[in-house]
């Protein structure tokens, strides 16, 4: 948790526009979190999901730092570039699933906050980790996908 919280994001600022760098310096401290979490295959696939992602846009803002300051930036540009293929390319579609991995943390962090447990295996995080599922990633997956992860 100390990992986390030594690199808060930044309070959104009142024209709304997230400053790219911060925003991916960030993240970037969030998929070492899921280690802590136990077995490392159960997680890796969120883990190694949100470091691509990361990946992905950071590469982006590195082809041009000035030209994507901020990710409504990179929307913008990639929606001219793209076109009708957009949202579903580039960095716009990293940030889509980054988004969706983000939303995954915090309702698996509020779950365990909020101490919903089973109670008959009340050491696991099993039950915290399928309502996170289920809210943030399951309608986004295919049937095969969303057996693997039950």
């Amino acid at each position: 948790m100390a990992l986390l919280l030594e690199h808060e994001f930044k309070p959104l600022p009142a024209d709304k526009q997230i400053e790219t760098l911060p925003f991916l310096e960030a993240v970037a401290h969030l998929p070492p979190f899921f280690d802590c979490l136990g077995t490392p295959i159960v997680y890796s696939p969120v883990k190694a999901d949100l470091t691509g992602n990361i990946k992905k846009i950071r590469a982006v803002y590195e082809s041009n730092p000035a030209k994507f300051k901020t990710l409504q930036n990179i929307l913008e540009v990639e929606k001219e570039m793209h076109g009708s293929a957009w949202p579903k390319t580039g960095a716009t579609l990293a940030l889509m699933w980054l988004k969706r991995g983000l939303k995954f943390m915090l309702v698996l962090l509020q779950s365990i906050s909020d101490g919903e447990r089973d109670e008959e295996h009340p050491n696991l995080i099993r039950v915290n980790a399928m309502k996170a599922y289920e809210m943030a990633l399951k309608k986004y997956h295919g049937w095969m996908l969303q057996k693997l992860f039950t």
